[in-house]
């Protein structure tokens, strides 16, 4: 998703074919090769592409952002190395997770297949390493900085940043078969690498001298560094049968019980089970119990597998570096953390604050965590008492809580419930904004205490520190953070006066109110009266904020126990800028538009913020971000579950209520288990290799006093989320569920139901753009047809250009249909155009509308081509472990269905069939059209037939003048057979930085 240019500058994937599991790949370009003041590459890990090619599912074609200076395909064709998109990515990894990891090759049209080459019998190391001593030096300080060699194995330049501009020491780096024993150095530093580490025996010898000749030397290594100092140490390494590859790799640091979540990329591992006398591994992987680090437990000698720096990937374990350099300074013992213990107390009933009557901002989302909760409470034998006064709700469903009340979720009545049934514990977190309020008032006036009930999970203390916006901006801005400007008021008048001060326009909030309550931007005094009457009638106290109209509104939801484990379950990305409530706008998860800088900085804020108000359970952290910078804002924090709580649940599969609930009981996040692999620890970050699209639906048409431009208050009644391997698939899916009468992304709806929901009420569409409506995506399908540009609709509504480009692309390939005009040119075109059609999420009415005859006429026809869709899992880890949950959607995009698990993958996951033979590059491909090819034989060619003894997924891919960018054999619209790309077909608009990725053939 994020990190793929710092991935492919990662010397450490030298010799192999990197395969992206996300599906949608290029979105924010390649930021420009510029180097620092010390000589280094700014943004980049290497100084040229390391891999030796690229295969991803969905390339894209539309780069969006401040920083990219170029698109992949044009970075790639500099760097001569190709990439290839169409590929069936989750089949190739399930391919590798179950037979191990092989050899494999990029072999596109007639091109003659490479000679197989088994790079783990090279030495990649002296490939990587540099040739000759290189002197990194720190800005001037005080005092003269401590000495260290960095044996560079692959290294990359973030850990010199690590070194030389956070720990400010001086940084020697020397070749990988340098002999280093002989220097003078105050610590030493063994770095990353690719291959086997028994190549590297002239590190290994050196390293040995090195702590037996000078053993108080301190020792850091990381990733292959890990494994040669455990090599010179006297331990043994053995083949992976996959590896860990990816940056959501959880380690638990046996000193303290804590778990991490970690950047890796190895195929090798230590064996721990022998260890020599003295040596104590420090870190085990939660998922498959694989060694992640060891140490000595007299000498200054310490090693992890994973990237502490990690770049790309979370940085969570960076506090490794600040324990080497204590040692380099000579701080007495070693640093060691440790956590706070609290005995546990016996809990035997629980109140459960339940979600209350249906609302607009409080619906079916708190139905669904309430359930969750009392389905934690029933495995943990835990008597459940729930209050609600909905019996249209799960919850309340015979046999699911122990007792039930029909009453209405106040302090009066639930007061009462208490004073009846005498709960241990109280859930307030899973009811939404009423329980919430709720419980707070109980706190205040002391029924909690005077009947000894103790709040579960997050306390009121955190819970009130969130919602007062005045305490909450001081916490944020304690711990180094910004929040919008913003002051709260008690009176009109105080409120004019916040107003003056920050400058129009303002944004007016109540203050603890649900769904937006009250809320509205004010652009002058008279406008801010009118808000203001608004807000005081439901709240005491009124929140004005900055307007920050136009930046991008970001969601992290994060999980926290009570041992400190923090993590990310998923961060979404609002489709409509600041100034939309987020449950009024289309939210995309994961964000589509972030780089890696921006998506693990903000990661890492959002863990530090919940860490400081003592959140324990789930929390969502709201971010506003300057599009055209790096600037962004904290708007605030649900310390809850929330409406996002559970999008975020059904996005990713991770049960986030049900994980909350055990959280509060007193379980940690890594004792607890993945409920979709059973396998794994549910201390992890899940990997989507899908696009999730959540659509809000209106029925403002039946409210003809309402107003219909859209807001910072909620007018929605209901959402769908919608789920597939493409941006343009999820939409087009999330357009037909939304509205029964739309056939996807074309203007037809909005000129249908205009008359009694459109903002505009002369039909102006500029200015239906401008405002936000409940017919917004359907105006914007009507602007293209107009002739709009993406640069005008961008221009008019602030939508990020990547989405506006995904939505182009569909209106091209909808015109490119109604070019056609007849069953018969469809037929002509052939199914390859048809198969692009149903992966860019077009229905067979939709394509029967377009062709001027009927769905069931496309139907027949696309069952007659074998056109179906495939049937994948949501499992959490992209395939990378089996899982044992039937949670499934249905994609185009896509050859291999994952409902059985005794369907077989094809070798090649492009293939229509799998060939008679094993090797893929026997095979003369046809076509490969978007993403699907047909072999026009089968018939072997001389050649084993079995594969050689294969330890990696690596590549031989030709290389040479027409081996680079993003390759296509041929295009359902006619383009070229076996050249590069050089241009974007009619569906899909061309890159933004107007110049061809076209290389000779």
């Amino acid at each position: 998703m994020m990190g793929y240019p710092e991935s492919l500058t990662d010397p450490s994937f030298a010799g192999q074919i990197l395969v992206l599991t996300y599906p949608l790949v290029g979105n924010y370009g390649v930021p420009p090769e510029e180097e620092d003041e010390k000589g280094m590459p700014r943004y980049l890990e290497g100084r040229k592409i390391y891999p030796v090619a690229v295969v991803v599912s969905e390339y894209s074609f539309v780069a969006s952002h401040y920083a990219a200076v170029k698109s992949l395909s044009q970075w790639l064709e500099e760097h001569k190395v190709p990439g290839i998109f169409g590929v069936d990515t989750r089949a190739i990894t399930k391919r590798l997770r179950e037979e191990g990891s092989a050899l494999g090759a990029v072999v596109v049209g007639s091109d003659p297949a490479p000679e197989w080459e088994n790079p783990n019998l090279r030495n990649l190391v002296a490939e990587v390493s540099v040739s000759s001593p290189q002197m990194y030096e720190p800005d001037a300080g005080d005092a003269e900085p401590p000495l260290i060699v960095a044996v560079d194995c692959g290294m990359k330049f973030n850990i010199v940043r690590y070194f030389v501009y956070y720990l400010r020491v001086r940084l020697r780096v020397v070749p990988w078969d340098y002999d280093f024993s002989k220097d003078e150095f105050d610590g030493l530093f063994i770095s990353n690498g690719p291959g086997d580490p028994e190549k590297c025996e002239a590190t290994v010898q050196c390293l040995r001298r090195v702590m037996q000749e000078r053993p108080q030397v301190p020792i850091f290594g990381i990733c292959l560094g890990h494994q040669l100092l455990a090599l010179a140490a006297g331990c043994k390494t053995y083949k992976m049968k996959f590896g860990n590859r990816g940056v959501n790799q959880p380690c638990v640091d046996l000193r303290t019980g804590r778990c991490y979540i970690t950047s890796q990329n190895h195929g090798f591992a230590v064996d721990d089970t022998q260890l020599p006398p003295g040596w104590e591994p420090l870190f085990v992987n939660a998922n498959d119990g694989s060694n992640e680090g060891i140490g000595h437990k007299e000498k200054p000698w310490l090693s992890v597998q994973f990237h502490p720096e990690a770049c790309c990937g979370p940085v969570d374990t960076a506090f490794l570096f600040d324990e080497f350099f204590k040692v380099l300074r000579g701080a007495s013992g070693r640093s060691l953390t440790t956590v706070s213990y609290k005995h546990p107390q016996a809990i035997s009933k629980v109140l459960v604050l339940g979600s209350g009557g249906l609302t607009i901002g409080q619906a079916g989302e708190f139905d669904y965590s309430g359930s969750q909760a009392i389905k934690a409470l029933r495995e943990q034998k835990v008597q459940s008492v729930l209050i609600n006064p909905n019996i249209a709700t799960v919850q309340t469903s015979r046999g699911l809580a122990d007792q039930i009340f029909f009453v209405p979720v106040t302090p009066e009545f639930v007061t009462k419930v208490i004073e009846k049934v005498r709960p241990d514990g109280l859930f307030a977190a899973f009811g939404g904004q009423t329980a919430l309020n709720c419980a707070v008032q109980l706190h205040r006036s002391g029924v909690l205490q005077k009947y000894g009930v103790r709040v579960l999970g997050t306390q009121i203390e955190s819970i009130v520190a969130t919602e007062d916006r005045e305490i909450f901006k001081a916490g944020v801005e304690s711990i180094g953070e910004q929040c919008a400007k913003s002051a709260c008021a008690n009176t009109m008048e105080e409120a004019r006066q916040v107003a003056k001060e920050i400058g129009f326009p303002v944004l007016v909030r109540a203050a603890f109110a649900l769904g937006g309550l009250g809320s509205g931007f004010a652009s002058n005094e008279e406008d801010l009266d009118v808000l203001l009457t608004r807000a005081f009638a439901t709240s005491s106290q009124v929140i004005i904020d900055e307007c920050l109209k136009g930046w991008k509104e970001l969601e992290y939801e994060v999980v926290r126990d009570a041992k400190d484990n923090c993590l990310v379950v998923c961060n979404m990305e609002n489709l409509d800028p600041m100034g939309v409530h987020t449950g009024e706008s289309i939210v995309v998860a994961p964000s589509q538009t972030l780089n890696n800088f921006e998506y693990h900085h903000l990661r890492a804020v959002a863990i530090k913020v919940i860490r400081h108000f003592g959140i324990v359970g789930e929390a969502n952290i709201q971010y506003a971000l300057d599009p055209h910078s790096s600037q962004y804002r904290i708007v605030e924090v649900n310390a809850r579950l929330s409406r996002s709580s559970a999008l975020a649940s059904k996005a990713t599969g991770y049960p986030l209520a049900y994980v909350a609930a055990k959280l509060a009981l007193g379980h940690d996040l890594v004792s607890l288990r993945n409920m979709v692999t059973r396998s794994t620890t549910a201390c992890f970050e899940p990997s989507l290799d899908y696009c999730v699209v959540k659509m809000p639906r209106w029925d403002i048409d039946k409210f003809p006093t309402v107003e219909r431009t859209l807001g910072t208050q909620m007018k929605s009644v209901g959402e769908v989320m919608s789920i597939a391997r493409s941006f343009p698939e999820a939409m087009q899916k999330a357009l037909r569920m939304v509205n029964e009468g739309s056939v996807g992304f074309d203007e037809s709806w909005y000129l249908r139901a205009r008359a009694g929901a459109a903002v505009s009420k002369d039909g102006n569409i500029e200015e239906e753009l401008q405002k936000p409506g409940p017919l917004r995506m359907w105006a914007i399908a009507h602007a293209f047809q107009q002739g709009f540009t993406v640069e005008t609709v961008h221009a008019l509504t602030r939508i990020d250009r990547w989405f506006l480009g995904k939505l182009f692309s569909v209106h091209q390939a909808r015109k490119r249909m109604e070019s056609l005009g007849s069953l018969e040119k469809l037929t002509e075109a052939g199914p390859e155009f048809l198969r692009r059609m149903k992966q860019l999420g077009f229905c067979d009415r939709q394509i029967g509308k377009a062709i001027k005859d009927s769905d069931l006429a496309v139907m027949q026809l696309r069952a007659g081509w074998h056109i179906r869709p495939c049937v994948k899992q949501v499992d959490t880890l992209a395939a990378e472990f089996p899982a044992q949950t039937n949670y499934l959607y249905l994609t185009y995009v896509g050859e291999e269905s994952s409902a059985s698990s005794s369907q077989r993958a094809p070798w090649c996951p492009w293939a229509g069939r799998r060939p008679t033979t094993w090797r893929p590059s026997w095979t003369s491909w046809a076509s490969a059209s978007w993403g699907r090819r047909r072999p026009t034989s089968t018939a072997p060619r001389t050649g084993p037939s079995s594969p050689p003894c294969a330890t990696s997924w690596a590549s031989t891919s030709r290389s040479g003048p027409n081996s680079c960018g993003w390759r296509r054999p041929r295009t359902l619209l006619g383009w070229w057979g076996t050249r590069c790309w050089s241009g974007p077909p009619t569906c899909c608009p061309a890159p933004p930085c107007g110049s061809s990725t076209t290389s000779s053939s």
